[in-house]
């Protein structure tokens, strides 16, 4: 069978990356135990949840947010907690469906992916701070209405949006922030997310690299990855490779940031000194 970071790379650098698959495979990375039968487990799951909804139900975008919310955070008690956010398992879709609990972002990855499969028109909002789902099209019928699935798929207004997005960034709410969030980059911020969670935790380097290592298989990415992960290399006492790694990519940022390309060249003599 093809390993999980095979996977994620080729399912990422597809024509249509699928959000769920991507999800579950972290989920896999996270917990070698979890392999073939339990992505498959965690799909079924998705899609019995789905079968619960009527397909494309009427009442035009709010109607179906609220029968998805319904179903979702009243049915089967899908939700957050502040507590969520300590946990790491509240950043993978396996455990978010078996628990019911989640960050904001994987919450809404399990309305995103039931509305999907129920053929109702859903995609995620990344709003600063707090990711939330958004029904139908801003110029369509009906517009667009927002959900925030860690409040059990609670219908937002727009005043209600601009209080999140100053409560949790404290700037106000703009009509770019409302743009649908494709699945790369919902993935994406997932990882930032669990490397923000490792980084805490000075004893979970493991997570943080391997959150790194997936990052850096997404077609797009930002540049500063590499940077990270030499620095975790060689906080790990692999100080060869984070050397080389570090000195790599003070090369390609030498033109454009020679500053910051000398304390990386820097942080590489400090590794490699290590060695004698």
């Amino acid at each position: 069978m093809r390993g999980t970071r095979e996977r994620f790379a080729e399912e990422a650098r597809g024509e249509n990356p699928d959000l769920a698959t991507l999800c579950l495979l972290i989920g896999a990375e996270a917990d070698p135990e979890f392999g073939e039968a339990r992505i498959d487990e965690a799909q079924i799951e998705l899609d019995r949840l789905a079968g619960e909804l009527p397909f494309a139900p009427s009442g035009g975008p709010r109607g179906r947010a609220a029968a998805v919310g319904e179903l979702l955070g009243g049915r089967y008690g899908f939700h957050g907690t502040r507590d969520d956010y300590r946990r790491l398992e509240s950043s993978l879709l396996h455990e978010v469906l078996r628990r019911r609990r989640g960050l904001p972002i994987l919450l809404s990855v399990v309305w995103i992916e039931v509305a999907r499969r129920a053929g109702i028109p859903v995609h995620g909002v990344g709003l600063p701070g707090h990711f939330v789902v958004g029904f139908g099209d801003p110029g369509g019928p009906g517009g667009e209405v927002l959900a925030d699935p860690f409040e059990g798929g609670r219908l937002l207004s727009a005043e209600d949006a601009g209080v999140l997005v100053s409560g949790t960034a404290g700037t106000e709410l703009t009509s770019e922030m409302l743009e649908p969030a494709d699945p790369l980059e919902t993935v994406l911020r997932v990882l930032n997310n669990i490397r923000a969670w490792a980084a805490a935790r000075p004893e979970r380097t493991d997570v943080q690299l391997w959150a790194v290592d997936l990052s850096l298989l997404l077609p797009s990415h930002p540049a500063r990855l590499r940077y990270e992960r030499a620095v975790l290399l060689t906080q790990r006492g692999d100080f060869t490779r984070g050397a080389r790694e570090l000195e790599e990519y003070a090369e390609v940022i030498a033109a454009a940031d020679p500053q910051t390309a000398e304390a990386a060249r820097n942080r590489a003599r400090a590794a490699r000194a290590m060695l004698n």
